[in-house]
């Protein structure tokens, strides 16, 4: 009783203390776009190299953790996500020359190795152990790809997870790193020759000292670096001078014959395809080069093609081009497209090929001949996702993943020949999963689209409106939302949560139509889906608005902050992190020219018009009481620069009313823009989250 009332007095001050945020400094810079004047008053919180940038990083973090660090049950739930996290996870084996790779993480390891083995059942060692590079385990793998002959291996490592890769080559016999070294990777993979003389990638020029996290990233290069040479040796393979948006990968084809040139344009949708063979100095092919559509190089045979594209199939097909005859009337359809069923995936292996399709955001697995003709269809462990069914054209078995809601990840083999799956590993988590259940509902949006929406919860849960909501999208990017197991998802459902996920549009859950109804002057349809959905969970009696958060992360956090911007009464917490928020200069920054295909251009006036319609910096309103907000940024991102963040929670401190809740943010440091930050952050993090929503919510 005494503990009770000691939490009840201590949340009780933490509600009626008055916080004292920095004093951002204010500056008279407006812009004039369209002959509109817009007014950027923190504008010079985008210098994230500057003394007072930096100072007023510090201030403001003093504040959020000096708040965060007494909330009464963080410690609690800090506890619970270490023990729940503390479980082994495999990743998926390949095989490279009869040798087994697979990346492990025992458990709290900040960073998951890269295991090898000759017998994949076997012992395996440890081959690469980004923990070792750095104390404070913000060194992490970004890509690794062994040779065909499973001798040596290529691997990036970033630091403190920016996109820039450096990427080395070690012996795997020995152990021991050679001196290649190749730097200022970003957006590239790795692919070997076929004799393993060399590889090829794909950089940007070294940028000026001060402006890596921040310059535009612009002229992309391919090029190829052979074994035992200096980087400044590496032979160009293809630029295009006169197109410096233009991104370039390049991939070698399993018969070891062509160099295959993925062309794209920041996010756009469609893309190019050239190739060249490889044997010979032989001309770069401009095979596909009309930008009409998306094509996704899967395999060859010989000089015929196969490609995974939306040309006049806007949830996909498979397509077969013979480069000898590459005009359009020649060209085959295998796998025809299933209308309203989007076919997101297809790989070969063993002279098969598996077609992955999403059924209502939902994993339906076809196993195909090369010639497209149906063999059989994959029987799945459940209602989930699975990914995988890679490997090589003599190979007799293949493995796949499958994860739920509320299942952590399993891996299966496949038998080729019989189709019969058994299970290889399954993660043993401290989660009792048949005490939750998931639905999917269906509700409609503001102009009548039908959404559907997953939710999960713990069996039993009275719809009395009393049940703290944590709503969670994205939406954008023609990226689909699928149901997955997340630790920290699993401990908010421990606490009595209930998860619930639409599927937006702007994602990819019902091919490009689905996603094009989202993007430039229809994304605020996005808005208005995520919105609908807050409501239906309030009338269905799910929740209320006192009892209802909402999240997302990068466009995420933009749909977060246009939602709390238009509809603060909704919503009682918000947690947009590493968001775009400031939707009349993202373009200025690294690679955010990028993303004009989904968000449109200030310098067109219609798109101008939109934009700062919903911009979330722009929007925001003097003496609005705005939910309790957390907003969260990383002083690495160099993805959506941490600027946008800096500026919107300067404005939000600015405008909240006086009587409003907490709105804070927290800048982790060392960190990016999410992939490869380290465990103990990420946990971290979440305690902060979960920890700030049971205060806001009274759970």
């Amino acid at each position: 009783m005494r503990t009770a009332l000691l939490i009840m007095l201590t949340a009780s001050t933490l509600s009626a203390q008055s916080l004292n945020y920095p004093k951002t400094r204010k500056e008279d810079v407006v812009d004039t776009l369209h002959g509109v004047k817009i007014a950027d008053p923190y504008r010079w919180l985008e210098d994230d190299n500057s003394e007072e940038t930096k100072a007023w990083v510090k201030a403001q973090n003093e504040v959020t953790f000096g708040y965060l660090k007494k909330l009464p049950r963080r410690d609690e739930i800090e506890s619970r996500l270490r023990e729940l996290w503390n479980y082994e996870r495999v990743g998926m084996p390949f095989e490279r020359g009869g040798r087994w790779f697979y990346s492990y993480n025992s458990g709290l390891q900040n960073q998951a190795v890269l295991k090898t083995t000759e017998v994949l059942d076997g012992e395996a060692s440890v081959l690469l152990d980004p923990n070792a590079m750095s104390k404070d385990g913000t060194t992490s793998l970004s890509d690794y790809e062994p040779s065909e002959d499973g001798k040596l291996i290529a691997y990036g490592v970033s630091e403190a997870g920016s996109d820039w890769n450096t990427i080395r080559v070690r012996d795997i016999a020995s152990g021991r790193d050679l001196d290649d070294v190749v730097r200022w990777l970003k957006f590239s993979g790795v692919s070997w020759l076929k004799d393993g003389s060399g590889f090829f990638y794909s950089r940007y020029d070294e940028p000026k000292p001060g402006a890596a996290l921040t310059a535009k990233n612009e002229f992309h290069k391919l090029y190829f670096h052979k074994l035992g040479t200096t980087q400044d040796d590496d032979k160009l393979v293809y630029e295009r001078k006169n197109e410096p948006k233009w991104g370039f990968g390049g991939h070698v084809t399993e018969d070891g014959d062509y160099l295959i040139i993925q062309v794209w344009l920041g996010t756009e949708p469609k893309n190019r395809v050239f190739y060249k063979k490889v044997a010979v100095d032989a001309p770069v092919v401009e095979l596909l080069n009309d930008n009409d559509a998306r094509y996704e190089f899967i395999d060859n045979d010989g000089p015929v093609f196969y490609f995974r594209t939306d040309l006049n199939a806007p949830c996909f097909q498979v397509i077969a081009i013979d480069v000898r005859k590459p005009q359009r009337e020649h060209w085959r359809i295998l796998v025809p497209e299933v209308p309203k069923v989007l076919l997101e995936d297809v790989s070969t292996v063993g002279g098969q090929m598996f077609c992955q399709y999403l059924r209502d955001a939902k994993t339906e697995v076809k196993c195909f001949d090369l010639a497209g003709k149906w063999i059989r269809d994959i029987k799945l462990p459940g209602i989930g996702s699975a990914g995988g069914f890679g490997g090589h054209r003599e190979d007799k078995e293949t493995f796949y993943s499958f994860t739920s809601f509320t299942e952590a990840g399993a891996i299966f083999r496949l038998d080729l020949a019989t189709g019969e799956s058994t299970l290889w590993r399954k993660s043993e988590v401290k989660f009792d999963s048949s005490a939750y259940e998931t639905k999917q509902v269906f509700y409609a949006s503001k102009d009548g689209t039908k959404i559907p929406m997953f939710i999960v919860h713990k069996k039993g849960l009275k719809l009395d409106g009393a049940n703290p909501t944590l709503l969670y999208g994205y939406g954008g990017f023609n990226i689909s939302l699928t149901p997955g197991f997340s630790v920290s998802r699993a401990v908010w459902l421990e606490m009595g949560g209930v998860f619930a996920m639409p599927n937006l549009r702007g994602g990819g859950e019902y091919g490009r139509e689905w996603h094009q109804a989202g993007i430039k002057l229809g994304k605020q349809n996005v808005f208005d889906d995520f919105i609908a959905a807050a409501e239906w969970l309030i009338t269905d009696q799910y929740t209320s608005r006192e009892k209802l958060a909402i999240q997302g992360g990068s466009n995420g956090g933009l749909l977060v902050g246009a939602c709390m911007t238009q509809r603060p009464e909704l919503y009682a917490a918000a947690l947009p992190a590493v968001g775009v928020l400031d939707m009349l200069r993202f373009e200025k920054f690294t690679i955010g020219w990028g993303w004009k295909s989904d968000y449109g251009t200030v310098e067109n006036k219609a798109e101008f018009t939109a934009l700062l319609k919903y911009s979330p910096y722009h929007n925001l309103r003097p003496g609005t009481r705005y939910p309790a907000t957390l907003v969260l940024t990383s002083d690495h991102d160099d993805r959506v620069v941490p600027a946008h963040s800096f500026k919107f929670g300067a404005r939000l401190q600015e405008c909240q009313a006086k009587d409003g809740p907490p709105v804070l943010i927290r800048i982790e440091t060392s960190a990016g823009h999410g992939a490869g930050t380290a465990l103990n952050k990420t946990i971290e993090k979440v305690a902060d989250e979960w920890a700030f929503l049971v205060r806001v919510l009274g759970m």
